[in-house]
């Protein structure tokens, strides 16, 4: 072997132990990295998932990021202050609410950051239920089923259980009346399960919880516009105030009927106006054929139309026995302030637009026109 050999081996072998030692820091940093990472993770994660224990914790005015995170240290809430204050940091979250908290070593980074920034508990939402407007219990039933990890029987059966009823009488006395337990009622909560979004905490959600959360957003939203007036309607030539179970019960037949403010108010006035006349006028409203048959469909056949139950408008007057839905709240504003008007009759077309009429001649009219001429 020439020198000049000698000289291209001793190179090679330099550049490859180059590359080894390149490689071997590379490494080093990654698993460095990796590690570092991971014992971050470990030290974010809760002190003791499983605790009972709530520590009271109370911040002082003016607190820092250091002051707090030793602080929980201290407290046993959490298991290493640094990460707490890294955290912290990396979630840009630097105002924090003065005064006493109720933490535990249960709790998890997030949970502890977000009670400690707004100054209330924070739980994480595993589940959205969203309510639409108009639904009845029977589709509130296929949409817990859907959503969350419930059988729908579950709920049906929690919702007609007349004990638990009567318990929930005692939290809701002015509420939940015994108007409720009408013979002829298909679901006693029918109507007082508000519409509306509810976040839903616990991994195995608690029905009870949420038939409660429910009845409170009604209180809350429907109830106490009904408390703030006294609500009457003339029904044949009477003045008669509603109890808040028939003025819910109005309101769901609003709710089913109307696609717009404007339609809720000028519906609402027709219903007036035909239990005003004396003798009364059945208010013949589709939806309710469809509830007393309890099915879903576009077009009611004239068949439908006789179907003996008492929540059939067509062959009963005056107000169902109980609600047919859930109103939101544009339908039970429209009904604490209908339009004034002398409609009797009105009527959907095609597209959903209602044409309202003063008179029959002036509906057939409008039967014609945008049904029949379709």
């Amino acid at each position: 072997m020439t020198n000049n050999d000698d000289l291209r081996f001793s190179k090679n072998v330099s550049s490859y132990v180059s590359v080894i030692i390149v490689l071997a820091i590379i490494a080093m940093l990654v698993l460095g990295a990796l590690f570092g990472v991971f014992y971050i993770k470990q030290g974010m994660k809760p002190l003791d998932k499983d605790s009972t224990e709530v520590v009271r914790v109370e911040v002082p005015a003016g607190s820092s990021s250091t002051d707090i995170s030793n602080m929980l240290e201290e407290k046993g809430i959490i298991k290493n202050s640094k990460f707490f204050k890294l955290y912290l940091r990396l979630n840009s979250i630097s105002n924090y609410q003065a005064g006493e908290f109720e933490l535990s070593p249960s709790m998890d980074y997030e949970t502890i950051a977000k009670t400690l920034e707004t100054g209330v508990l924070y739980e994480e939402v595993h589940y959205k239920l969203t309510v639409p407007e108009g639904y009845t219990v029977d589709e509130i039933g296929d949409l817990v089923q859907e959503v969350l990890p419930v059988e729908k029987d579950e709920f049906i059966n929690l919702v007609q259980d007349k004990e638990y009823l009567k318990e929930l009488q005692k939290d809701y006395k002015d509420m939940l009346t015994d108007e409720i337990f009408d013979e002829d009622i298909k679901y006693p909560l029918e109507g007082y399960l508000y519409p509306a979004t509810y976040d839903i905490t616990e991994e195995q959600p608690d029905l009870d919880k949420l038939v409660r959360q429910m009845l409170n957003a009604t209180r809350s939203n429907t109830f106490n516009l009904y408390k703030s007036v006294t609500y009457t309607v003339n029904y044949e030539g009477e003045n008669e105030e509603l109890s808040f179970h028939e003025f819910l019960t109005f309101s769901s037949l609003v709710e089913k009927e109307a696609t717009s403010l404007a339609d809720r108010a000028k519906i609402t006035s027709v219903f007036l106006n035909r239990m005003a006349e004396n003798p009364s006028m059945p208010l013949q409203t589709d939806p309710t054929v469809l509830y007393a048959k309890g099915i879903h469909k576009e077009v009611v056949l004239y068949e439908d139309l006789e179907v003996d139950d008492p929540f059939n408008t067509y062959i009963h007057k005056g107000l169902t026995p109980g609600p047919i839905g859930a109103p939101g709240t544009e339908s039970v504003q429209s009904v604490l302030n209908p339009a004034n008007t002398n409609y009797y009759y009105f009527l959907a077309d095609k597209d959903g637009v209602n044409h309202f009429a003063e008179t029959y001649e002036e509906h057939q009219e409008n039967r014609e026109k945008y049904i029949e001429g379709d």
